[in-house]
């Protein structure tokens, strides 16, 4: 292939990507295909010569688009914002076209030196302590992991190695292996998923504890738990307090719960990956009350601050901590001498891979060209529209809202038992108009309706309440009331329009 092809290609593939992004809109938000529909449609073998370039970007639209999900559409509504921005896809596009892997500070000093101030920047945003600022005279800093997911790994996996050499030195005739078997986290049942696979990954026993009646973890719970895992030979080690749960974006109580982990000598790590970017509104720091006593916090940027995935904000109160835990030193891993580690660390001892990307790039992009004000903007606009949302359910008697509109989501369901709220949920996914998705607290399962996209105004959120009221009818007419023999008609309908799926008399 000519050189001068690639130019053209790569030339029409940005024009594409910029005609996507303003006609996401206008695509069915959810994809009409079966699993394995791309296998029918894509060789089985890799061709032996050259394809022509100009086939590349219709088979884009052709064969790839009806199997996305399209998550930048003002119709999804499901799990927490896919955060992206013209600033951040530039970014990236930078990145990947400079190309660097910059897992020490000479093979790309900007690469690690950008990623220190931004990450800077990002914690005076939100007001975090001074101790997690690089710039600050302690110890602190932050990196640009992956997800959240990864974060609260690494943070356990430091508590770990922490817990078990501050045992080892007061007790050297110990096993080690023995030590790390009686090692316990905590966290709340409401908790995101990623919690339990840390512990499996690090191999530490976890128990998620219940929450209130709001969806939180107290710290009566918190602690009736740590005594009787003590009495039973445990080793108290590690709690993940959530800022912004999965299911109802709780508030575990920092001020209660830090106390605790001083105390016990645990480490405290806040997962405030949705819900921490809201931090950079004063009006919202309140619910970080207790910050200053955490040991690591991480904030996604990739989901509710315009920066596209993967860019996940992880700052540590004392970076001593994690160089112990990951540092491997290999001769041609070295790259300088005597340096200001703070300034420019070398992040392959911060993380689990060696290699990482120029992630900066495209958070300080979007931190310039959005500004402060406008991402506070962006975010007050999010919550409103949310309490806009609640405000029609409110109206429809059908319908309940399980905890207030918290952020930039509504958890609703319709009144009665469980099986309306699900076969609701079926009707609206077939119906591939909107991307929401369901929860459950108590024995109350709820549909969950969140604010992501970064184009959506209140015309979608219109759009959106009457597509699901409309589908409602399919289950309880508007005049229905909650009684049995109505619950039985309601019942009857969605079996018939579900024999009519089934019999494709409404398209899948």
């Amino acid at each position: 292939m000519d050189p001068e092809d690639f130019k053209q290609m790569a030339k029409e593939a940005i024009d594409y990507i910029v005609d996507y992004i303003e006609s996401v809109g206008n695509r069915a938000v959810l994809p009409n295909v079966e699993p394995g529909y791309l296998h029918h449609i894509i060789p089985k073998e890799a061709p032996e010569h050259p394809d022509d370039w100009r086939q590349i970007i219709p088979d884009i639209e052709e064969k790839i688009m009806p199997g996305i999900t399209h998550w930048n559409s003002p119709m999804f509504n499901a799990y927490f914002p896919g955060g992206y921005s013209y600033p951040s896809v530039i970014g990236d596009l930078l990145s990947s076209g400079i190309g660097c892997i910059g897992f020490n500070w000479l093979l790309s000093p900007a690469c690690t030196e950008l990623e220190v101030i931004v990450l800077d920047w990002l914690a005076k945003m939100m007001d975090l302590p001074d101790f997690y600022l690089a710039s600050s005279d302690g110890p602190g800093g932050g990196i640009i992991q992956t997800s959240g997911s990864e974060g609260i790994l690494v943070a356990l996996l430091i508590a770990k190695h922490k817990l078990t050499r501050q045992i080892l030195e007061n007790d050297p005739s110990l096993d080690e292996n023995t030590i790390k078997g009686k090692l316990i986290a905590y966290s709340c049942d409401q908790s995101n998923s990623c919690v339990e696979k840390a512990g499996l990954l690090g191999s530490m026993k976890t128990r998620l504890l219940q929450a209130d009646n709001a969806g939180r973890l107290v710290a009566s719970t918190l602690l009736d738990a740590i005594t009787q895992d003590k009495e039973n030979g445990l080793i108290p080690c590690f709690v993940v307090a959530t800022l912004g749960t999965t299911g109802t974006c709780a508030f575990d109580d920092l001020s209660e719960i830090g106390p605790i982990c001083r105390r016990e000598g645990i480490w405290l790590h806040v997962d405030a990956a949705y819900a921490g970017a809201a931090f950079i509104c004063p009006e919202y720091r309140y619910l970080m009350k207790g910050i200053e006593l955490s040991d690591s916090v991480n904030m996604n940027p990739h989901k509710w601050l315009l920066v596209n995935f993967d860019c996940s904000a992880f700052w540590i109160k004392d970076r001593r901590y994690i160089q112990e835990a990951f540092s491997v030193d290999r001769i041609y891993l070295r790259d300088r001498g005597e340096c200001i580690e703070k300034w420019a660390p070398d992040f392959r001892n911060w993380e689990i891979s060696l290699g990482r990307r120029f992630r900066a790039l495209k958070l300080w992009f979007t931190l310039r060209l959005y500004g402060v004000s406008g991402l506070q903007d962006y975010i007050r606009n999010h919550i409103s529209l949310a309490k806009y949302f609640e405000t029609l359910v409110r109206k429809d008697t059908r319908f309940e809202i399980v905890s207030p509109a918290s952020m930039g989501l509504v958890c609703f369901r319709m009144k009665g038992p469980n099986m309306l709220t699900s076969d609701l949920l079926k009707i609206i996914l077939e119906s591939r108009k909107i991307f929401v998705n369901q929860g459950k607290f108590g024995e109350k399962n709820f549909i969950r309706y969140v604010i992501c996209s970064r184009i959506m105004c209140k015309d979608d959120v219109d759009r959106g309440w009457e597509i699901i009221s409309s589908h409602a009818d399919i289950i309880r007419p508007k005049q229905s009331l909650d009684c049995s023999p109505l619950l039985i008609e309601s019942s009857t309908k969605f079996n018939q329009w579900n024999q009519k799926r089934e019999e494709k008399i409404i398209p899948r």
